[in-house]
């Protein structure tokens, strides 16, 4: 599958049904679903599949705990329900995976065992295991380093590989007749009252094309927004009020080494009321998340400040580990599309809805956005259902049957655990084609035929889309991806012919790796400085000020 000119592509395209602009887990979760319907549908993403938000996930398919205190029952089933059929759709790439809870107290280790078997009766016969209580001793057994505990809980969730999840997605789409283009940026959408027409260029070329289609699906996750504001209807501008609020969430990876875990520990109180996993991933150890808002959705946000220290501080104090900076493999950020309701969410981000809004912005036209990966599969039902309501689309040729339908590369015998390092195992019942010379290791279990098998069959053009998405190798160690990076690129300019952007990649990897200087102690004392800074820069009450 090698990459066409823009226009080529076009032009094989013709007559949609559906173009979907956005190439993350809600966008290919429409693809896939239009696409068994029997539709003609086009999905193009701007920069790479899960390239935003989908791939900066906790790495947890989950039904959502925090939502059983805030009484969010419908939504705490529904989402047990999806990770469920997700578990069966893919299970070399989203896997059953056991929690502890730790607490100090029993009132609340009482609180914590009662609603984590909440949590499993709501799953029903999809439990995927029992909640237990954990004795002191065991606790220590299964985590050495965490400061003592009264008692500790014992539930059960999911964890997957979200990136090459997503990427599966996509060959389902493909395989089921979808045409879907990454590196490729919608620069207007206008229509005239009978189709749209959605102006396109090619981010790596520059060339430029125009698609037409009764129906748009506008899920560019936390930049849907900038989408709306391109929309022109008989001539003039739609002028949206926004609908997203985003929130940044920042991770620590370290090796399994530093902090050695079996089991996902959830840490249900930090000092600041939020929660905090530490998820045992592909060789490594995720620690995450902050939950900062943003008045902006640059494409590589940074961590603050601020945020680092929450995490290091809360990893030695709820965890038992003191981190050096050089010990913190990988730092990423991802942001978060949060529905914004209005004025009354001016706060914290963490009052906005985690839950998914549909908004049909016109005819043919609609937008979707917010929800969790977890839910990608019950999202897209509801959008080609109301397409299909407001008379945008006719009835379905054939149920989709998404529920059963599983997902490219899912292997019909056992999977290799997600905790274990990377491998073929990752890619299911694909089979590689590989000479002698292709089965040269690059490092962290990449091999030159993995490198060419993306290059031809997943869409990978850059060394970014290689080393971050289709092998996580820039999630996992940034330093030991950079070493990685030249050879890798070499051969993608081999099979593809474009540029690689290896330069590119290499100071993405710099942003990626924690500066030695960013210890907690500096942190804090550079915290504590820039807090008197902004005190001393306040005018006293008698002051007067203009």
């Amino acid at each position: 599958m090698m990459r066409t000119d823009l226009g080529t592509w076009a032009a094989r395209v013709g007559a949609l049904d559906v173009l979907v602009i956005g190439g993350g887990a809600t966008g290919l979760g429409v693809a896939v679903q239009a696409a068994l319907e029997g539709r003609r549908v086009a999905l193009v993403e701007a920069r790479d599949f899960a390239s935003g938000t989908s791939s900066r996930s906790t790495k947890l398919l989950h039904g959502g705990v925090r939502y059983l205190a805030q009484g969010r029952i419908a939504l705490v089933r529904q989402a047990l329900h999806e990770r469920a059929l997700v578990l069966g759709l893919a299970p070399h790439l989203a896997q059953p995976l056991p929690f502890v809870v730790a607490e100090n107290n029993p009132l609340r280790w009482a609180l914590t065992l009662l609603g984590l078997k909440l949590y499993q009766a709501l799953a029903g016969r999809l439990s995927l295991g029992k909640t237990q209580a954990v004795g002191p001793q065991a606790m220590r057994r299964l985590l050495p380093t965490l400061p003592s505990a009264f008692a500790g809980v014992r539930y059960w969730d999911g964890q997957f590989d979200d990136a090459r999840l997503a990427l599966a997605l996509a060959q389902t789409a493909r395989a089921a007749g979808a045409e879907l283009r990454n590196h490729t940026r919608v620069t207007g959408l206008s229509t005239d009252g009978q189709a749209w027409q959605i102006e396109l260029q090619d981010e790596l070329s520059g060339a430029r094309a125009t698609l037409q289609a009764p129906c748009v699906v506008n899920a560019a996750g936390v930049w849907v927004d900038e989408v709306r504001r391109q929309v022109h209807q008989g001539g003039q501008p739609l002028n949206p009020r926004p609908l997203v609020r985003p929130s940044q969430g920042v991770h620590l990876v370290v090796s399994r080494q530093t902090l050695p875990l079996r089991e996902a520990v959830l840490v249900p109180r930090t000092r600041d009321g939020r929660v905090l996993f530490a998820v045992p991933w592909l060789g490594a150890t995720v620690i995450g998340t902050t939950d900062t808002p943003r008045g902006d959705a640059p494409l590589e946000p940074r961590p603050l400040e601020a945020e680092l220290q929450f995490l290091l501080q809360e990893t030695q104090r709820a965890l038992g580990v003191q981190l050096a900076p050089e010990q913190v493999l990988s730092v990423w950020v991802g942001l978060r599309p949060l529905v914004e309701a209005g004025p009354a969410s001016a706060g914290s981000t963490a009052a906005l809805s985690r839950e998914h809004l549909i908004v049909r912005e016109a005819q043919g036209l609609l937008t979707v956005t917010g929800g969790k990966w977890t839910t990608y599969r019950a999202m897209a039902q509801e959008v080609m259902a109301a397409l299909v309501a407001a008379g945008d689309l006719p009835p379905p040729a054939r149920e989709a049957q998404t529920a059963q339908h599983r997902l490219w590369g899912a292997p019909t015998l056992s999977a290799v655990s997600l905790q274990e390092a990377p491998g073929p195992h990752l890619l299911g019942s694909v089979q590689l084609d590989a000479g002698p010379d292709d089965r040269v290791p690059l490092g962290m279990g990449l091999t030159q035929a993995m490198v060419r098998h993306s290059a031809r069959h997943e869409w990978a053009v850059t060394v970014e889309d290689m080393l971050a998405r289709r092998w996580r190798a820039l999630f996992l160690d940034a330093r030991a991806a950079k070493a990685m990076a030249p050879q890798v690129a070499r051969l993608l300019e081999h099979e593809t012919g474009i540029d690689p952007q290896l330069p590119q990649f290499l100071a993405l990897c710099d942003q990626y790796t924690m500066d030695p200087r960013d210890t907690l102690d500096s942190l804090k004392s550079r915290s504590a400085a820039a807090a008197k800074a902004a005190a001393a820069s306040k005018p006293r009450p008698t002051e007067k000020t203009i």
